[in-house]
């Protein structure tokens, strides 16, 4: 696979690997996704927007130049923005890959980051010396004024020009709670959504605060992903259920979906609405209650992204579709292809 350099949602020349339900292998334009759905699936995706979330400044007991990535969150409750937790980086920015960007400081609780016109408190440190625990001084409406004129979104070096929050917000963007895009919904739009009706398909939406998805740090990355809030609605719930009744498929619209559907998934299988935490890993020892089929983007093997892949196929299919899409050129990270397991 090749990274994707550029900031579009959706390329005309986007690419899908299909992999159905007898392990065969299809190649089509991204656009067909919708001629695989059947009356009464149910497609899901995550609404969530995407926050401005790298933030630049300063280690002040030292002087020397920071960036804090903010990685999580205790809630989705718009008036609890003090506490985040965040990964921090030495002096550089996105143009300098995540595993060549020097260390920061030494950082110990009760120490203070400078960061454009917030101040935030190190309340301690988490599981690694460079996952801390961040209070941020000021009312809610302060620390959102912060974000919102200091923040960048979080990019990497494989695109080299600056990235906007509307290059990172999906077409069904709401509330600003995402880390970095839950872009498999990048595929969507009013075309797509409409198409989706007109083959007697369901859609419905949660909202899951899409963490990070790499420090550059092998450790910190074996952490990943974090524990990440969700919410999921009534009428989501009553969709799922109406879905089953009537033989339908649950279609999760990226690994995130993935997450909140299963962790608010009962032992029966039913759907529970409300908020909640997503916690732990999901991988090849994962029993999928709820979600039937996923479509994703591309992922490279390592990353925890891929081992959700494993929930869905078995290693020898995965293994087959990968090599597909190092053969057909297929482009990987967010603004790239994508995948869809059935």
């Amino acid at each position: 696979m090749i990274a994707a350099e550029v900031a579009v949602q959706r390329p005309p020349d986007a690419k899908l690997l299909v992999v159905d339900e007898r392990r065969n292998i299809i190649h089509v334009p991204r656009s067909a996704f919708v001629e695989f759905l059947r009356p009464n699936d149910l497609v899901i995706a995550n609404d969530a927007a995407t926050l401005p979330a790298s933030l630049s400044g300063v280690h002040e007991q030292t002087g020397k130049a920071v960036e804090v990535r903010l990685a999580g969150r205790p809630s989705l409750d718009p008036l609890d923005v003090n506490r985040f937790s965040a990964v921090v980086f030495g002096e550089g920015d996105f143009h300098t890959r995540t595993e060549d960007r020097p260390l920061p400081p030494v950082i110990s609780r009760g120490d203070t980051l400078l960061l454009g016109p917030l101040r935030a408190t190190v309340e301690g440190l988490l599981q690694h010396p460079r996952l801390v625990s961040l209070l941020f001084a000021g009312t809610p409406d302060e620390v959102w004024a912060g974000l919102a004129s200091h923040g960048r979104p979080i990019q990497y070096a494989h695109m080299q020009t600056s990235l906007e929050l509307w290059d990172v917000w999906t077409r069904i963007a709401g509330p600003p709670v995402a880390f970095e895009p839950p872009s498999a919904g990048f595929v969507l739009d009013w075309q797509v959504l409409s198409a989706i009706r007109e083959h007697k398909a369901g859609f419905a939406t949660i909202t899951h605060a899409a963490g990070i998805s790499s420090t550059g740090d092998d450790d910190l990355d074996r952490l990943l992903p974090f524990d990440e809030p969700y919410r999921i609605p009534e009428t989501t719930a009553r969709a799922v259920e109406l879905a089953r009744q009537n033989g339908g498929r649950v279609i999760a619209v990226g690994t995130t979906v993935v997450r909140a559907l299963e962790d608010a998934a009962t032992e029966h299988g039913h759907l529970r609405s409300g908020e909640g935490l997503a916690k732990g890993r999901i991988g090849p020892a994962t029993h999928l209650r709820v979600v039937d089929a996923i479509l994703s983007g591309t992922h490279e093997r390592g990353t925890s992204h891929y081992e959700l892949l494993r929930a869905f196929l078995e290693d020898s299919t995965l293994q087959r579709a990968t090599e597909e899409l190092d053969v057909h050129g297929y482009r990987t990270h967010e603004f790239g292809d994508s995948v869809l397991i059935l």
